[in-house]
This record gives C-alpha cells, structure tokens and sequence, in this order.
C-alpha cells in the first residue's frame, strides 16, 4: 500500500469530521508530545480522545477512489479509531527512535477497542513491521473481532507474516468459519504446505461426512499433486455444484497438465470458468 504524505490526508479528513474545538486540542496536544517527547503526554492523549469523540461516529468520507480512502471505506472507519491513528503516525514520523518502544507499551495495555483499531490500521504505521509480534499474537486470541482485525481484509499479514504465521491465520479463519473472501493475496501466499494441510484436514471432514468450505480449497491450485488430484476427482464427481465449480477453478488455473486433462472431462465447467462466469 502505498502511503505517501499519509499523515497530510488523514489530517485532512479529521478537520472535516471534527469539531474546531476538537480539532484544535488534538493538534496542541500533537505539538506538545513531539516538542517535549513525552510519554506521558502521548498515552493521556491516546486515552482522553475517547471522551473527545463520539466512538460510534463514522468517518465521513470523500468519493475518491485513491488507496488509502478506499481501504478506509472497506473498514468502515470510525473518527475515533483514525484520529488514534493520525496520533500514532504523526509521533513516529517525527521522533520513531522514541516513540516506537512507547508505542509497542501503548499497545501492550489495550483495551479490546483501541486493540482492534490498532491491528485495522496498523499496515498505515510508519515502519509497520516493527509491530508484527502483536500481529501474530492476535492469531491466539479467543476474541472474536480481534482475529478478525487482523485477518480480514488486511493488507498486514501478506506483506510481513511468514508462511508458518500466514497458514495459522489461515486455517484459524476456515475453523472459525469467517468468510475466507475477505482474506487479502490467498493466492500470492499459497504455499505447499499448506496445501497439504488442507487436504488432510478435507479427508478428516470427510471421514465425519461433513462439508468444506468451497474457498478453503482455493491455495492450492499452484500446487495439484497426485494426491490433490484425487481430492479433485472427488470434487469433480460430488454432487454439490459449488465443489464441482471448485474443482474447475483450482484445475483451471494450475500448471499441472494432469489437472488440464481432468478439467478437459467436463467442457461444460471448464467454458464457465474461460468466459469468467465462474470466479
């Protein structure tokens, strides 16, 4: 994502969506922690705009369709959680040798809103990897919107997770089952073995005469072994048109010319997937 002159726009949608009154406090408060490097300025502030701004109160948006408004309308942003994060990003810009381990401690004492709001927007910090080990541990939690901030429609965990770290995020969703759709770049961090955890966890469903997830098969179309190839013949000949479409899908796009030759038996799908009616 690319983030130029990010903190000049997010100052530009709190002035529209602020009150002056409000407005001007936060850009005092801005000055005094920067000039002062002070912590305890930095933690009052983060604490106080919650008693400044209503936190129910969405952020009203331009139509514009650059890259950080549209990741912002995806989130269905709130005033409170940008003008926590234009106070975040500001402090690191102007002093990040200071403020990142004051930010790292903010983030550790967290309440499960200012958390979420943390984990959505943390892809717009200023070296953002330097908070990854609270990205992962997100994964663990119990908390239901926790996980889901950082694992659904975030930018984050492609960009900085490792394969271990993305499968677990992964998987966790399937298990949950959240809507995998919303899961950012599935298929540019597929990866083998994940692949093969997915079939052994279909064979168990399986087994248990339980259904799967149609788009919990989608990683592993850049990888269809012998192995994977029998998952797809048993996708191909269930009685489920959405597993049959699936099946499709993942021999569509594989390199595998054994997944091509399958495809090949059933014309009728593999057109629908050409002319992109089924995606």
């Amino acid at each position: 994502m690319e983030l130029t002159k990010l903190d000049q726009e997010l100052q530009s949608l709190l002035n529209s969506n602020l009150d002056a009154a409000t407005d001007s406090w936060l850009q005092s408060k801005l000055e005094q922690i920067i000039s002062s490097s002070s912590t305890k300025d930095l933690y009052m502030t983060y604490s106080l705009l919650a008693s400044k701004i209503d936190s129910d109160t969405v952020l009203n948006l331009s139509s514009d369709t650059d890259e950080v408004t549209q990741y912002l309308r995806t989130q269905n942003a709130t005033t409170l959680q940008i003008a926590r994060i234009y106070l975040l990003i500001k402090v690191l810009k102007a002093n990040g040798d200071f403020f990142v381990p004051k930010v790292a401690n903010l983030i550790q004492v967290a309440d499960t809103g200012e958390l979420e709001t943390f984990l959505k927007y943390l892809i717009l910090l200023p070296d953002a990897e330097n908070y990854k080990q609270t990205a992962v541990e997100a994964l663990r939690t119990n908390i239901a919107t926790i996980f889901e901030a950082i694992s659904m429609q975030n930018p984050y965990p492609a960009k900085y997770f490792n394969d271990q770290q993305w499968n677990q995020m992964f998987l966790k969703a399937a298990f949950m089952q959240l809507d995998l759709s919303t899961i950012l770049s599935i298929d540019e961090r597929a990866n083998k073995d994940l692949t093969r955890i997915i079939s052994d966890y279909a064979h168990e469903r399986w087994a248990a005469s339980r259904e799967i997830e149609p788009l919990f098969w989608r990683p592993v179309a850049a990888f269809l072994d012998e192995n994977l190839l029998k998952d797809m013949e048993r996708l191909f000949a269930s009685s489920n048109p959405i597993e049959n479409k699936v099946a499709a899908l993942c021999c569509y796009t594989s390199e595998e010319p054994m997944a091509k030759e399958l495809l090949a038996k059933h014309p009728e799908l593999k057109a629908q997937v050409a002319n992109k009616n089924i995606t």
